[in-house]
């Protein structure tokens, strides 16, 4: 896998990027913004992308 695709994912509530995921970033230009689950949170808050 290539190192250019992967991005990091922090998470809004507690401020740390706990989750990495893949993007295609010549057709998304825009940061991606999921649901998912923070270990130190103990439950699903939106995560943005990182650089």
């Amino acid at each position: 896998m290539s190192q250019d695709n992967l991005i990091g994912l922090e998470c809004t509530m507690c401020k740390r990027v706990t989750n990495h995921s893949k993007k295609n970033k010549k057709k998304l230009k825009e940061r991606l913004e999921l649901n998912k689950f923070c270990n130190f949170c103990k439950k699903h808050t939106p995560h943005k992308e990182t650089k």
